[in-house]
């Protein structure tokens, strides 16, 4: 159960994501993550797809699971930020599975997605082996986080995730 009452949107296909005004906890990551942009303001959106396999296992079906997850939130993000980024609105989104950003590529600081969803959104963690593990409430490690930020107004984001919406559906 999260620790946070925070309101839980769903896109089209099941993507789960909230937004966030900028915790002082992650204040510090995002000057590194984002040198030479100012933070404040900066809106935080972890994302979660539920998966059809547990994340943890591993094999072929799981690697194509992941890849299939890895493309469907890059599509969307990358929309979502072209869009926001035109409009003059500083956005910015994670590649999962380096960490690092994907707009502004200017440095090697990597964003750890698990633990930003542990803080953001109350989840709890586990370790499997030498990796920490995001325990969704509902779908356990059967999910696969990702995150943007932005500095859009959060009426201005969500206009952008309706559009791309509507042009990947």
């Amino acid at each position: 159960m999260a620790a946070h009452s925070v309101d839980i949107a769903t896109t089209l296909w099941g993507m789960e994501y909230s937004i966030h005004e900028c915790p002082k906890k992650h204040a510090e990551n995002l000057v590194s993550l984002f040198p030479g942009v100012d933070v404040s303001n900066m809106l935080v959106i972890p994302t979660c797809q539920n998966s059809d396999v547990d994340l943890v296992r591993t094999g072929e079906p799981i690697e194509q699971e992941k890849d299939r997850l890895l493309e469907r939130f890059m599509k969307w993000a990358q929309f979502v930020c072209d869009k926001l980024n035109k409009e003059g609105h500083f956005s910015d989104y994670i590649d999962p599975c380096s960490g690092l950003p994907m707009v502004n590529k200017n440095n090697q600081c990597v964003y750890g997605e698990v633990d930003a969803l542990s803080t953001l959104l109350g989840y709890k963690t586990t370790n499997s082996g030498c990796c920490k593990v995001l325990l969704h409430p509902k779908w356990g490690t059967s999910v696969y986080p990702a995150s943007m930020f932005t500095k859009a107004p959060k009426d201005v984001f969500l206009a952008a995730v309706k559009s791309a919406e509507d042009a990947l559906a």
